[in-house]
């Protein structure tokens, strides 16, 4: 199976997880996401993927859309001196996903199981989510508490970040 949305489905239908998915044209960025699902219930997301300054460790967050990451606030919770966004090489070494596409379901194609998983306690404070499938032409829907089940089930903690 090489389309990378269709094994997000399969591995959300193996759980037994409802969704809801939505195509639209290829969406880059966060902005562009908002226009094509416009009108469904549902936090938008802003998953990032960032790296400490020597690359030695990698995390994904997870946020509302409409917020600005403080890039000094998250380095002080993740202890380290200096955090920026992954290189797309990093991206795709990592999660093989392309900018534009990433999500939690790039953990599906972490085989090292290397990337700490962050969410703020905004973002989970809602009742379903919006990301993409691993491809930025369609953006799938579901409850924060199933989206917790599958960090869960690919065998991941995550931490709760103001």
């Amino acid at each position: 199976m090489n389309e990378p949305d269709k094994k997000v489905e399969a591995f959300l239908n193996d759980l037994g997880i409802p969704f809801e998915l939505i195509e639209h044209p290829p969406a880059f960025t966060t902005e562009e996401a908002d226009r094509f699902i416009e009108g469904i219930e549902g936090a938008r997301t802003k998953s990032m993927f960032l790296t400490n300054k020597k690359k030695t460790a990698f995390y994904l967050l997870i946020m509302d859309d409409a917020r600005q990451l403080d890039m000094n606030a998250f380095k002080e919770i993740v202890e380290t001196s200096r955090i920026k966004m992954a290189s797309p090489d990093a991206l795709m070494e990592k999660l093989k996903l392309t900018p534009g596409a990433v999500s939690i379901f790039g953990l599906l194609n972490n085989t090292n199981r290397d990337v700490q998983v962050y969410f703020t306690r905004e973002v989970l404070s809602e009742a379903r989510m919006s990301f993409h499938p691993n491809i930025n032409t369609k953006t799938l829907f579901l409850d924060t508490q199933d989206v917790l089940a599958v960090v869960e089930a690919l065998g991941y903690t995550y931490t709760l970040i103001d």
